[in-house]
């Protein structure tokens, strides 16, 4: 049994209660991903554990004292200012909830602020360096793992997509004609990305010769395939990422999230807007996308530092 469990366990049953409709509220009714479910209601958990421990008996007790003393316990504790500033932003979301329901009488969160995270640059590929993985990657691609692993590498390059959009792909998900992929992102939301030759060549050559070698009864529609024949898990998608990688000397080592963000910087130094690089990735709000114009900034200012004599 988790940690999480454990004190859900032991938590005041009104206290239970809520959280178990706050769960519902999640999965139900807004339809958010699994594991944003798991960490909000982690988070929630770990919040109500507190006010516990300072012997509040209902939900309508919690204050911006005790939100604020439950994050002064976690920054003692060693939290970083990125899991600070996520369990704050899953605090307030439950007392805004909360307070809609009637739970609670005011909204404590509303009043919180938390630490800034530190933003950091994520690491991407040169496109030298996306060239030479996919190149090696092809030379080999003759047993069905090395066909399923190319797409899997040309799909994530091409498309910009999360690995669990990669993995739920289905077969007629693509559309060959106007060579687009159909995926379904966070929040269940429906969005149609273009997908290179490349990439469907590769797709193509794992339909044709690698997963029928693996097709089970078990496989229904999936596009990617595990050896057994199920549909590929997110968990084997990042092992074949960083294995295909790390067989490339002088490639720096990332996941498939590295791949998105390779994807969207390539995209964007080719002269893509950033509102279509937004649609292309999902994400919800452009300030998530423009952190990707501070990583080809800081490729423009070490070319500079290397190339302009008085730099």
């Amino acid at each position: 049994m988790s940690d999480e469990e454990t004190k859900t366990r032991e938590l005041p049953e009104a206290f239970a209660r809520v959280l178990a409709r706050f769960d519902d509220h999640l999965s139900l009714e807004r339809s958010v991903s699994p594991n944003t479910v798991r960490a909000y209601v982690g988070d929630v958990t770990s919040l109500l554990d507190h006010a516990h421990r300072l012997r509040l008996e209902a939900v309508d007790e919690i204050d911006i004292r005790t939100l604020r003393s439950w994050l002064a316990r976690l920054h003692t504790q060693g939290a970083s200012r990125t899991t600070l500033a996520r369990r704050a932003s899953a605090a307030r979301v439950f007392t805004a909830w909360a307070t809609r329901r009637g739970h609670m009488s005011a909204d404590p969160g509303a009043a919180l602020s938390s630490p800034k995270a530190h933003q950091r640059l994520p690491e991407v590929l040169r496109p030298a360096e996306a060239e030479a993985v996919l190149t090696i990657a092809a030379a080999d691609a003759d047993e069905p793992d090395d066909l399923r692993d190319l797409a899997v590498l040309e799909l994530l390059y091409a498309t910009g997509a999360r690995v669990s959009e990669l993995c739920g792909l289905d077969i007629d998900d693509l559309d060959r004609a106007r060579q687009t992929v159909r995926v379904l992102g966070k929040g269940n939301k429906e969005r149609t990305i273009p997908v290179g030759r490349p990439a469907l060549c590769a797709v193509d050559a794992w339909l044709e010769r690698g997963r029928p070698m693996w097709a089970t009864a078990d496989s229904g529609p999936a596009l990617l395939l595990g050896a057994g024949g199920r549909r590929l898990d997110p968990r084997t998608a990042r092992r074949v990422v960083h294995e295909r990688l790390a067989a490339v000397e002088g490639v720096p080592d990332m996941g498939p999230h590295g791949f998105r963000h390779t994807a969207a910087t390539h995209l964007l130094e080719g002269g893509a807007d950033l509102r279509s690089v937004q649609e292309l990735l999902g994400h919800a709000t452009l300030t998530t996308t423009q952190i990707y114009t501070h990583v080809s900034i800081e490729r423009l200012r070490a070319t500079y530092e290397r190339a302009h004599p008085r730099a």
